[in-house]
């Protein structure tokens, strides 16, 4: 499981960081935000705790503690990101990138579970 792990937290690490970026002024990120009828500072919040999570998902090569809140972070934010997409009624295919990150967070979390606590 260990060259899957390491994967899926290069997967999320860089995506991750990516999203984050472009919450701070991305134009696509600005329109969905204001749509979603989100202000621009929770716009930011997401970008600073999706970053978060990628930092320690990405640390979590040496640290197993950090990949665990890393992944809890990610898993969270993609849990708040499908609950925004059924409450503006998005079409499945919106919810489809949410879905498939909050499952390789969970994996990732699972995998690193123990080193939680």
């Amino acid at each position: 499981m260990g060259i899957l792990l390491f994967i899926l937290q290069i997967i999320l690490g860089v995506g991750f960081l990516l999203f984050g970026f472009m919450k701070f002024g991305a134009k696509q990120m600005n329109e969905e935000f204001e749509r979603y009828g989100y202000s621009a500072w929770f716009r930011i919040v997401t970008g600073i705790v999706e970053i978060a999570g990628a930092v320690l998902v990405i640390a979590g090569f040496w640290n197993a503690t950090a990949a665990a809140w890393g992944a809890l972070l990610i898993s969270l934010t993609m849990i708040g990101a499908l609950i925004t997409h059924i409450k503006v009624k998005d079409s499945f295919s919106k919810s489809v990138s949410p879905l498939v990150f909050l499952i390789l967070g969970l994996v990732v979390l699972i995998f690193n579970w123990g080193s939680l606590f």
